[in-house]
């Protein structure tokens, strides 16, 4: 398990990612901007929601299911992001 602040700077990190690659969607095609525009509230929402969870775990256990969660998002988004390109 990683430390909690390197959880945190990945989740930063993977949001930041995101954000950048849809501005970039956004500017090389105005028609995507809508969709892109609902992929950074989803980002920001997912981000509000898992820090909310790594401040409310308890042990190990609540840390691996937010590991869990965190790369199967991180492997949803990239099919995502692809899809929108």
């Amino acid at each position: 398990m990683a430390n909690i602040r390197d959880l945190k700077k990945n989740i930063n990190g993977m949001i930041y990612d995101v954000v950048d690659e849809c501005y970039s969607i956004q500017l090389f095609n105005d028609a995507k901007t809508a969709e892109s525009d609902a992929f950074i509230d989803d980002a920001a929402n997912f981000q509000e929601e898992i820090m909310g969870e790594i401040k409310k775990a308890q042990n190990k256990k609540d840390f691996k299911a937010i590991e869990e969660k965190v790369q199967k998002t991180r492997e949803d988004w990239t099919l995502r992001l692809n899809k929108m390109q």
